[in-house]
């Protein structure tokens, strides 16, 4: 008999991330998490569109991340969102303070996913907004790639 194996839980990616913004460097995070959060996100209910993490003293926490009630909770669901702090070691937690305090960069969320033992993470990245001129190259570029890649099929 096969075994039946549980469906895969939900990647929540940031797809504004980027296209709004560079994105230099990434790193992976844990989040402290409710009950009702895990199974809201296992059911794929989040966005982090808008989100962002800010260092308060030595933790950062994630703002802006919402986390739709899950469906099934009763009165212990929790709140859409709220601020969840990220676990990060302590000289991880500096080299990003250094990095966003120094040259005047962003750190925010590009996904959500429960890695391989089932446990919620992170992946946060170290980021520069891009300006209007960036965001054009950009696009010529896409233009100019999917323009040779349709020559080349056609020989």
């Amino acid at each position: 008999m096969a075994k039946n194996k549980a469906p895969k839980p939900k990647h929540i990616d940031n797809k504004k991330a980027r296209y709004n913004f560079i994105i230099l460097d990434t790193i992976e995070a844990g989040i402290v998490l409710v009950g009702t959060e895990v199974k809201s996100l296992r059911a794929g209910t989040a966005s982090i569109d808008e989100a962002f993490a800010r260092i308060d003293g030595d933790k950062i926490v994630l703002c802006d991340c919402q986390i739709e009630p899950y469906v099934y909770g009763n009165t212990q669901n929790h709140e859409p969102k709220r601020k969840r702090t990220l676990l990060l070691h302590k000289r991880e937690t500096k080299k990003l303070n250094q990095q966003v305090r120094l040259k005047g960069l962003t750190v925010i969320p590009l996904s959500i996913y429960f890695n391989d033992r089932g446990i919620a993470k992170v992946k946060l990245g170290v980021a520069k907004g891009k300006t209007h001129g960036d965001r054009r190259q950009d696009m010529k570029k896409k233009d100019h790639q999917r323009d040779m890649a349709r020559a080349m099929r056609r020989r």
